[in-house]
């Protein structure tokens, strides 16, 4: 079976409805709150584990309600969830989504225990192996993002760094990296930062995904609910597809074909 180690976020998602996001300093109506659970590493964790993968999870809960639920809710997905520690005196992260009524959203992530994520806590990867696949997006710390791609690469494995949000980390990190998935504002800011990252995955939301000279297109979707949670199951797919010997072009099909099932649903994740 494919292998995917994910090192990443776990947060409590809670989202509310709106007609349209506030401007600055105004106060609008929503409706009920929702709560999800969500978490850029853990929802690319759940769609690597729905895509045929044997998915190993690195990150951090606190040691509340929401951490020790969200551990369970792993490992019922049958994600390996042994490096997942539960950190006292800290709470479970957790991420406010406000939906509009054109499913678009905006975000704001307290990070709480996934702060606290730390180079102590990189051994499981010490057991990667050529042929598996490391994903990490940027929700954890960038020094801890990348010495797991440092550690991953030396044991000859691949890694698939997506840089959400975006954050700069060093070119020979990037380097590592086959690909770097990033979206279209993902992608200005990263020229903007002047790194040219060899192999670069760029998603353009309904107009598909490009790689190099390979391009697909978006997958024909009637009725968006939620975006919330459509790229990290493109980023989980991908990783699952490129682990188990698919080449590019199918790997992105798959992605987007996920992408596509995913803002079908509210939330990051299916229940």
């Amino acid at each position: 079976m494919p292998r995917v180690y994910v090192v990443g976020s776990l947060n409590i998602d809670s989202v509310v409805e709106v007609e349209r996001h506030p401007l600055p300093g105004e106060t609008l109506m929503g409706g009920d709150v929702a709560t999800f659970f969500g978490g850029k590493g853990a929802n690319q964790a759940v769609a690597a584990a729905a895509a045929g993968a044997e998915v190993f999870f690195i990150g951090r809960v606190g040691d509340d309600s929401g951490g020790h639920d969200y551990i369970a809710r792993l490992t019922e997905r049958g994600i390996d969830a042994a490096g997942v520690t539960v950190t006292t005196g800290s709470t479970t992260g957790h991420a406010m989504i406000a939906l509009d009524a054109r499913a678009e959203n905006t975000i704001i992530v307290s990070p709480g225990a996934n702060a606290r994520l730390a180079l102590a806590d990189l051994g499981p990867l010490e057991a990667m192996q050529p042929g598996d696949v490391l994903l990490a997006p940027l929700e954890s710390g960038l020094d801890v993002i990348a010495e797991a791609a440092r550690i991953a690469r030396s044991r000859g494995a691949r890694v698939v760094l997506n840089l959400a949000p975006f954050a700069e980390l060093p070119a020979e990190v990037l380097a590592f990296a086959d690909p770097v998935v990033v979206n279209e504002h993902e992608a200005q800011q990263l020229e903007q930062s002047g790194a040219t990252p060899p192999s670069l995955l760029v998603t353009l939301g309904a107009a598909g995904s490009s790689w190099g000279s390979i391009e697909v297109q978006a997958a024909r979707v009637e009725h968006v609910v939620d975006t919330t949670g459509a790229g990290d199951s493109y980023c989980g797919t991908l990783a699952a597809g490129l682990a188990a010997g698919m080449d590019a072009h199918a790997a992105m099909q798959a992605a987007s074909d996920a992408a596509g099932r995913a803002v079908s649903w509210v939330g990051a994740q299916q229940d």
